[in-house]
């Protein structure tokens, strides 16, 4: 849980839990399991339980509340330690004991996930939730049934590819969701063509199904090359098509060539 979060594209972050399973190349350095290990929590894999974060909902009725003084709208990352559409998991507090509330039955991640997308999200109309999986063809199975027709404004789902194979079928399924819909391309391992034609029975190609660019190469110690030749093919991409553009960095440590240091954010 993060206010004021380090993370360029967004105001906030929020994690509901802390606690994953690897999907796909992308997630090999990942830095949220490197701090879980490094502060003693068994929260990674499938056959682990994940920690249930208990100071979040307190945190996100404040960043209403601070949106709203404003007049703005405030983004809020869900989430940078966990993956909001992964299958309900079994559910523990901080000291690793299975959590339960007022009825005394034991919580899993899904319950949490049904209290945010039910609680909060409609009374947060000054706060932008920017839900980020690896998995979106769980997203239609796990969001209210009134999503799938009237979508909230305040919601954007993405989804983050990595190199052309997870591009072709992560970004397909992701159009399968209605409503705004947005890639991190982080970090990404090789060159990606979002002009290639998506495989969904139409004539659309891949950046047609989206409508917001995230792109950027990996940091720490671990990190794979990234090529900013790469990120130019995407960039001139997205002007014709018109879609934003955002460059988060190369690797946190080289500085970003003047001709990327593009941060466009969807209207």
């Amino acid at each position: 849980m993060s206010k004021d979060s380090k993370i360029e594209w967004t105001r906030h972050t929020a994690n509901l839990w802390w606690g994953c399973t690897k999907v796909h190349s992308g997630c090999d350095n990942c830095y949220a399991l490197a701090m879980a290990r490094r502060y003693g929590n068994n929260i990674w894999g499938i056959d682990k339980p994940r920690r249930m974060i208990k100071d979040v909902w307190g945190k996100l009725k404040t960043y209403q509340k601070e949106a709203m003084k404003a007049g703005e709208i405030h983004k809020v990352f869900v989430g940078s330690m966990q993956d909001i559409f992964e299958k309900p998991m079994p559910l523990v507090d901080h000291k690793g004991n299975p959590y339960h509330e007022d009825t005394h039955e034991f919580w899993n991640t899904g319950q949490l996930r049904d209290k945010f997308f039910n609680e909060v999200v409609p009374n947060s109309p000054n706060l932008l939730f920017l839900l980020l999986t690896k998995r979106p063809s769980n997203i239609n199975k796990y969001i209210p049934e009134s999503w799938k027709e009237n979508p909230p404004k305040n919601v954007m789902f993405g989804t983050s590819p990595v190199d052309q194979k997870t591009a072709g079928n992560l970004i397909v399924q992701l159009s399968k969701v209605n409503g705004k819909r947005f890639l991190s391309v982080e970090p990404q391992l090789e060159q990606i063509n979002l002009m290639a034609k998506a495989n969904d029975g139409t004539d659309r190609v891949l950046l047609d199904l989206v409508d917001w660019v995230i792109n950027g190469g990996e940091s720490g110690h671990n990190r794979r090359p990234f090529d900013c030749d790469w990120a130019r093919l995407i960039r001139e991409d997205c002007k014709v098509k018109n879609v934003p553009f955002f460059f988060k960095q190369i690797d946190k440590i080289l500085s970003i060539p003047e001709d990327l240091m593009i941060r466009e954010f969807p209207a």
